[in-house]
């Protein structure tokens, strides 16, 4: 029990001798940290003369919000579109791996898949906050099976549906067996009966993503009108940008985009699903807007080979991983540190920009960014800490360390 005036029993811990990532920019000042949260330290003196219980020396390192991933299929050997006898646990098992990578938060991602499996994995998957047991679950991030059949990519094709004529979410809740606990859904905007279900979706504060998808622009511009606000893995699984009509591409400098409405898209920058000019071509656009992501399947941290992803087989070579037997990507191997090293080198943009790509860039789509993404006064203490090359050493959640190299 800390013997200052403090108003609170809880131990204040001092983050000192670190450049912490603040305002866009790397500030050499020390960081406070009491009951998980970030503290303004001139209320700390002068309201209640306290002080720190504890220093913590970083050594001059940079010390930055946690990285948060909004597209994890999986790793490690676990596939979380693949029903076990224990859903949770696997998720709780990536959890505390993905930690060494430095993300403090993420949405387990389910691929296209019959409605058996996400009646069976979905009430498993709670949203949860992280600690030393892991990361933090924000939400599941349902990427299908309400897709289009031409960009497919990995997904079966078998499992893939349309809306029907109901209007609304009830296709969704038949298929999914409900949206408990459901952050994200990555659907096609073309589907005939898209633009009701974008709506309640968005009502009920689901974030609406576009995706695997044929549409042209006058039809993602529509669906944002109706409150989708991200695109899945921007370039890859929709038309190739065309100047007469740039697709959903275009909603990047769209002048269409409702005032006071932002557009996010996702990047899987691992060197291999987008080369380095079209990622520069989509940062200078629209640098606010870039999210990284891994889009990690079970095969992130596993040898080379063949493995499982959902209903499909997948072969790992290198640092590619295809559909068993065609040239078909299927989400990568890459961890969230290693895109965002690869993202900073590749487009040239400062370290604060890369690391806000992957923190607060997906807090503010996932309307957190008041909680997390940002090392702001009170919000919650998840951080990590690293060299000037981004190369992680520690990762803490509300300030607690919860991996070290």
């Amino acid at each position: 029990m800390p013997s200052n005036g403090s108003v609170s029993d809880a131990p204040i811990t001092q983050f000192i001798n670190c450049r912490i990532l603040k305002e866009h920019t790397l500030q050499r000042e020390d960081l406070w940290v009491r009951d998980g949260r970030i503290l303004d330290p001139e209320k700390l003196f002068f309201d209640e003369q306290g002080y720190a219980d504890r220093r913590l020396d970083c050594g001059g390192a940079i010390l930055a919000p946690g990285f948060i991933d909004v597209q994890l299929n999986g790793g490690y050997g676990v596939d979380f579109s693949t029903p076990s006898e224990d859903p949770g646990a696997g998720v709780a098992f990536v959890a505390k791996k993905i930690l060494e990578h430095g993300v403090t938060s993420f949405c387990p991602t389910l691929v296209t898949s019959p409605p058996s499996v996400y009646h069976k994995v979905l009430p498993e998957v709670k949203v949860q906050s992280g600690g030393v047991h892991g990361a933090g679950v924000l939400g599941v991030h349902l990427e299908g099976p309400f897709i289009s059949l031409e960009k497919k990519g990995a997904h079966p094709e078998q499992f893939l549906r349309t809306f029907g004529g109901s209007g609304g979410v009830r296709p969704l809740l038949e298929v999914y067996g409900g949206l408990d606990n459901v952050s994200m859904v990555t659907l096609a905007p073309e589907l005939a009966g898209s633009q009701s279900v974008v709506e309640e979706l968005s009502q009920r504060g689901i974030t609406v993503s576009l995706g695997h998808s044929v549409a042209n622009l006058s039809q993602a511009e529509e669906a944002v009108r109706q409150g989708a606000s991200f695109i899945t893995h921007l370039f890859n699984a929709m038309l190739p940008f065309h100047h007469r009509d740039p697709g959903i591409v275009g909603l990047l400098t769209s002048d269409r985009i409702p005032a006071g409405r932002s557009v996010f898209y996702g990047m899987i920058a691992d060197g291999i699903h987008t080369n380095p000019a079209a990622l520069r071509i989509a940062h200078r656009a629209h640098p606010a807007g870039l999210v990284l992501v891994t889009d990690a399947i079970m095969a992130m941290g596993l040898p080379p080979g063949r493995h499982t992803l959902g209903q499909q087989v997948i072969e790992i070579q290198g640092l590619h991983a295809y559909v068993a037997g065609t040239t078909t990507l299927s989400g990568s191997i890459a961890t969230m540190d290693m895109c965002v090293r690869h993202f900073q080198q590749a487009s040239g943009c400062s370290v604060p920009e890369a690391l806000e790509a992957a923190s607060l860039h997906p807090a503010q789509l996932l309307g957190i960014s008041h909680q997390k993404g940002s090392l702001e006064y009170g919000c919650d203490a998840d951080l990590v800490l690293m060299d000037d090359q981004m190369v992680l050493e520690a990762t803490f959640i509300s300030g607690v360390e919860v991996w070290r190299k």
